[in-house]
């Protein structure tokens, strides 16, 4: 087989993932706290016919060598964690994260859960849970029918009817890690810890690099459309050029054939 072919065979198959990973974007331009994917990938090996610096027959050395590539290969997926825009809802259960750090939750498989999203609600028995009823850790008991205020270094305070005075129900705190595009993304909005991205480490909001905390806002989505589309329009040219290069040297492969007849 003309290794044209086999080298335009993994152009396609990685223009093929990283419009998967468009697709994905695109899709959650309205998701809440949602971080984009970039696909990320790497030649493959070479065929060294010759060494660059080989000496020559005159004896003199080679400025340059002979090898020949053999395509590509997607190597990772990367999460970008730039912030979302800002967006005002007026909810006092809605809070937004300006900065590093996520909220952590007690996760669906029974491990601790970090999420960028703040839509918080409160559950039957009063504790403060994310929009899947997961609970936020440390836990947070709301009183029926308070009005929360929620500050910039996650202090939760509560005005209860009947109370002018406001109680202070808990301190949100927020997790980082060394390497955050290490973490395993489970969906739902939610992370969890793997061996790259590191140990979290916890602290409070506007202190020790950590974000600060905004009521009544969520932070949106940091998909850009207009570049998602740019990299849909040059990955659809380059998938397209590579099956230009197979359907090439499948005609070269007939010409030969029948010049050898």
């Amino acid at each position: 087989m003309n290794p044209a072919m086999w080298i335009s065979k993994t152009g396609v198959q990685a223009q093929d993932a990283k419009l998967q990973a468009i697709a994905n974007n695109l899709a959650n331009v309205n998701t809440v706290g949602f971080k984009r994917d970039r696909v990320m990938f790497e030649d493959l090996f070479y065929q060294v016919e010759r060494q660059p610096g080989a000496q020559g027959e005159d004896g003199a050395a080679a400025p340059a060598g002979v090898q020949l590539g053999n395509g590509t290969r997607m190597v990772g997926t990367q999460k970008v964690f730039t912030d979302g825009s800002l967006q005002t809802t007026g909810q006092s259960r809605d809070i937004a994260i300006i900065g590093q750090g996520f909220l952590q939750v007690d996760g669906p498989n029974g491990r601790p859960a970090y999420t960028r999203a703040g839509q918080l609600q409160v559950n039957a028995e009063g504790r403060l849970t994310n929009a899947q009823g997961l609970r936020i850790l440390p836990e947070i008991t709301v009183p029926a029918g308070a009005t929360l205020t929620i500050s910039e270094n996650g202090t939760v305070t509560a005005t209860v009817p009947g109370n002018a005075a406001p109680t202070e129900l808990g301190q949100l705190r927020l997790t980082n890690f060394t390497n955050p595009t290490g973490l395993l993304a489970l969906g739902d909005n939610l992370y969890q810890e793997t061996t790259a991205s590191g140990a979290p480490a916890e602290g409070v909001p506007g202190a020790d690099g950590m974000g600060k905390i905004k009521q009544g806002a969520l932070e949106g989505s940091n998909v850009q459309v207009v570049e998602e589309m740019v990299d849909m329009i040059a990955a659809q040219r380059t998938y397209e050029m590579n099956t230009k290069v197979l359907s090439a040297a499948d005609n070269m492969l007939q010409y030969l054939s029948q010049a050898v007849r």
